[in-house]
C-alpha cells in the first residue's frame, strides 16, 4: 500500500504571489503531474494543510482546480493558513473532508490496510498549533476503537522540536500530552505532519514522526538561534509512505524538477 502526502501548497488567487514571491500554482501543478505519473500508483493522497495562503474562497477555487487533476482518492486536513469554513465549502462536496463534524475538520480513513487518523491542530489566527482537551480526547477515542490495527496519525503542526529554532516556536502545543496518548498505542506506525516546508524525521513517542517537504517552496535549513528566516531554491516535493504489512512503513521524499531552481553552473 502506498500513501502520497503533499503539504503547504499556499495557493493564491490568480496573479497572487506567496512563499517569498512566487506563483505557487506552477510548482504545485508540477508536483501533481509527478504524482499522477508515479509507479506504483498511490492508493491515497493526503493533503496536510496550508492549501491556500490567505484562506479566501477565490484561493480555494484555484486549489480545487489543481487538486481535481489528482487521479487517486484525496483526503484533506487544514493548516494555519486555511479557513475551515471555506475549506469545508470547497471540498466537502467532493468527499475530501467531512460535511459536518463540529468546529474541527477531522476524519478517519478506515478502508485501507493502514488506518489513517487525521487530526486538526489549527488555532484560527495563529501560526502555531494546539491540541486542546476536545481534540486529544477525540484522538484517544479513535485510537481505542482499533487498538490492534496498524495506524498512521496525520496533522499539520509538528508537536516536537525540529532543531530549527526559527520554526520550532510555531510548533503544536501540548506535544507532551499527545505523546502520552500515542505511546499507549504501539500500533501507531507513524505521525506525519507539514508546516515546516522541509523534510524532517525523528523517533518520537515510540513511533516515527515525519514532516513532509512543501509542494510549493522549501524553507532554508537554519539551525542557529539568531539566523533569519529565508527561502531556498530546493525544488518542490512530495512524500511517499510505503506500508508493507509486517515489514513496516517506509517514508521517502521526491523532489520535482530542477526547473524551479535558479540555473547554476555545472562541472563538465
Amino acid at each position: 500500500m502506498l500513501i502520497a502526502q503533499i503539504t503547504d501548497l499556499h495557493i493564491t488567487a490568480p496573479g497572487g504571489r506567496a512563499c517569498g514571491g512566487i506563483d505557487t500554482a506552477e510548482p504545485v501543478a508540477a508536483v501533481i503531474a509527478q504524482l499522477n505519473a508515479l509507479e506504483p500508483r498511490p492508493d491515497l493522497v493526503l493533503v496536510t494543510g496550508d492549501l491556500v495562503d490567505a484562506g479566501r474562497m477565490e484561493e480555494y477555487e484555484v486549489v480545487a482546480e489543481l487538486l481535481d487533476r489528482i487521479e487517486m482518492p484525496v483526503r484533506i486536513l487544514p493548516g494555519n493558513h486555511d479557513n475551515r469554513d471555506n475549506l469545508r465549502a470547497a471540498f466537502a462536496p467532493r468527499g475530501w473532508v467531512p460535511a459536518d463534524g463540529g468546529p474541527f475538520i477531522q476524519q478517519v480513513v478506515e478502508d485501507l490496510p493502514l488506518r489513517i487518523i487525521m487530526l486538526d491542530s489549527v488555532i484560527p489566527g495563529h501560526t502555531d498549533g494546539e491540541l486542546d482537551d476536545a481534540r486529544l480526547e477525540w484522538l484517544r477515542r479513535r485510537l481505542a476503537e482499533a487498538p490492534d490495527h496498524p495506524t498512521m496519525v496525520a496533522m499539520h503542526h509538528p508537536p516536537f522540536v525540529s532543531g530549527m529554532p526559527g520554526l520550532d516556536r510555531y510548533r503544536c502545543a501540548n506535544g507532551d500530552r499527545l505523546a502520552a496518548i500515542i505511546e499507549a498505542y504501539p500500533n501507531v506506525l507513524a505521525l506525519v505532519c507539514g508546516h515546516l516546508h522541509r523534510p524532517v524525521s525523528i523517533r518520537w513517542a515510540g513511533t516515527l514522526a515525519f514532516v513532509a517537504p512543501s509542494a510549493a517552496r522549501q524553507i532554508a535549513l537554519r539551525m542557529g538561534t539568531d539566523m533569519p528566516f529565508a527561502w531556498t531554491a530546493e525544488p518542490p516535493a512530495l512524500a511517499l509512505h510505503l506500508y508493507r504489512g509486517a515489514e513496516g512503513l517506509v517514508s521517502l521524499t521526491r523532489g520535482v524538477g530542477e526547473e524551479f531552481a535558479p540555473a547554476t553552473a555545472r562541472n563538465s
